[in-house]
């Protein structure tokens, strides 16, 4: 395992496409191969962090989201060159696939999955780079992805929706969320909770995605990772991440990390958010214990944790880092 664990609204107009799309693992019943495999129930406590160690692989043309494969491969969406690169666990760069027109939100399993924001499609890609398919998202701006049982859930931001595809790229259902949803994560129950980020709401899904319930949390709320049946929320304009219960939706845990927080990710019971106006990656546990903060490039966004390190999207710097 790894060693280290670990402006505002003219800002978000700016980043009106970027995708706040969180990679976290899924771990409801009855995963397919395409799914994302569950999490791990227990992980080693992070080590100490070295603010000063970091590896910086350049990648223009507007790095946003990032996953990664079963094999520790990242998979990163390059929003203005319509394209997603591939990097070893190592950062080196083993290729550029096409993709359609400004991706986003980018999900990995059997195959990558990535969110078309200006085309409405979604890419299917082999391990390989090859594309598989070019399906219609079903609704308008996709700009999140998310592997969960049998589907692939997509957040279409333009069309204030949630949609459901088979893995066959076949549209299985439409829910209605809140205005401009950016972000989702299945919880334990195999539940998908929705970010909706102008209306300062989360919306919970069913499964079969039935609306379960939508709550009221702090400003901006951007990403998503669940925790057990609760969830962590990013609130882009109060500098915090907060966590909200899964049976009563109240606000149950509050942890100050940097400016304009982003995307969020898990490494077991230990989490991990982009400060995307600080430049920082802020460590924390599911009790919202703070372990470090780290410097990365400018405006980091997407984020995922994986055993070589987290692994951060720096929108400002062109970069992606590791920590």
């Amino acid at each position: 395992m790894r060693n280290k664990l670990l402006k505002k609204e003219s800002l978000l107009g700016a980043l009106a496409l970027a995708a706040a799309a969180l990679i976290s693992p899924a771990a409801a019943p009855a995963q397919t191969a395409d799914a994302a495999p569950p999490p791990a129930t227990v992980k080693p406590a992070p080590a100490p962090v070295d603010d000063t160690t970091a590896t910086t692989v350049g990648l223009d043309s507007g790095p946003n989201s990032i996953a990664a494969d079963s094999s520790g491969n990242l998979w990163v969406t390059l929003q203005f060159a319509d394209k997603v690169a591939k990097l070893g666990s190592d950062g080196n760069v083993l290729g550029n696939y096409d993709t359609g027109r400004n991706p986003t939100g980018i999900a990995a399993g059997a195959n990558i999955w990535v969110a078309n924001n200006q085309d409405s499609t979604l890419s299917k890609l082999a391990l390989t780079g090859a594309v598989v398919g070019t399906y219609k998202s079903g609704g308008d701006g996709p700009i999140a992805v998310l592997l969960s049982g049998k589907f692939v859930w997509v957040a279409n931001e333009r069309s204030n929706t949630v949609t459901r595809l088979t893995l066959d790229g076949v549209l299985a259902g439409t829910s209605v969320v809140g205005a401009r949803p950016t972000a989702l994560a299945a919880d334990s129950a195999g539940n998908v909770w929705v970010a909706n980020n102008k209306a300062n709401t989360v919306t919970k899904l069913s499964p079969a995605g039935l609306t379960l319930g939508t709550y009221k949390v702090g400003r901006g709320p951007f990403g998503l990772a669940a925790v057990g049946n609760d969830v962590f929320v990013s609130c882009f304009f109060d500098s915090a991440v907060i966590r909200v219960s899964g049976v009563t939706g109240e606000i149950i845990g509050k942890i100050a990390v940097g400016d304009g927080p982003a995307g969020i990710a898990n490494y077991g019971q230990y989490y991990v958010v982009a400060g995307n106006g600080s430049n920082t990656l802020t460590v924390f546990s599911e009790t919202g214990v703070v372990y470090s903060t780290l410097q990365v490039g400018r405006s980091p966004l997407g984020v995922v944790a994986t055993d070589s390190g987290y692994w951060v999207t720096n929108t400002g710097s062109g970069t992606v880092s590791r920590r």
